[in-house]
């Protein structure tokens, strides 16, 4: 379904939606890997299309009949917040975020290894990136390497983790599998809606209170 890249009218705030969920909006503060707010993040809050939230809802649910509440790092991405990532890897001299994000790549690499996308699927409102936590201690399960950590370890199926990190990451995909969310293989974090309802249009409007 082609729609208006302006038109916001099939989202919803995601924190109303599933008012269990944690949210950690990475892009809004200058804790990611550019080093600075993200353009297009105008609040620290994360949209979705109604029928991702729906289906991230049934995660939710599920997550917390386990002990488990979800956190969420990114979801809806406006294409010029891709826009501003991509300039950033153009710009070599920027490397203040290398130690922390990308330690063992130079920054051409996050894009040809699939980290970094020059047109990225979370632009089309289906897509999240998130983890668990543990609802008895507060603190996110421990999944081998940190959110936007770009290197191998990151990948879902990396075994130069512990038992119990794998086992995490697996706690994760299956919880986002069961209920209608697809992977990619080299970040643990990130999933797509697989009916997802706008899957040929990119959207531009912000990420604010909707």
């Amino acid at each position: 379904m082609k729609k208006d890249v302006n038109d916001a009218s099939g989202f919803v705030l995601l924190a109303d939606f599933i008012p269990a969920i944690v949210q950690e909006i990475r892009y809004y503060t200058t804790y990611n890997f550019v080093g600075e707010r993200i353009d297009g993040y105008e609040a620290p809050v994360a949209l979705l299309s109604v029928e991702a939230a729906r289906a991230l809802r049934n995660v939710s649910n599920r997550a917390n009949v386990m002990g488990y509440r979800l956190k969420i790092f990114d979801a809806y991405r406006p294409v010029c917040a891709v826009k501003h990532f991509v300039l950033w890897g153009i710009e070599d001299l920027d490397q203040k975020t290398k130690p922390f994000f990308y330690p063992d790549l130079e920054k051409q690499e996050l894009f040809k290894r699939g980290y970094i996308a020059a047109q990225s699927s979370h632009s089309r409102g289906s897509t999240v990136d998130l983890t668990l936590l543990d609802m008895s201690t507060g603190m996110e399960l421990d999944m081998g390497s940190p959110f936007d950590y770009f290197s191998e370890i990151s990948h879902p199926d990396n075994k130069d983790i512990t038992e119990q990190q794998y086992e995490n990451r697996m706690i994760l995909r299956n919880l986002m599998m069961q209920n209608g969310f697809l992977p990619i293989d080299c970040e643990w974090w990130h999933f797509t809606l697989k009916d997802e309802p706008y899957p040929d249009t990119y959207f531009e409007f912000p990420v604010t209170l909707i």
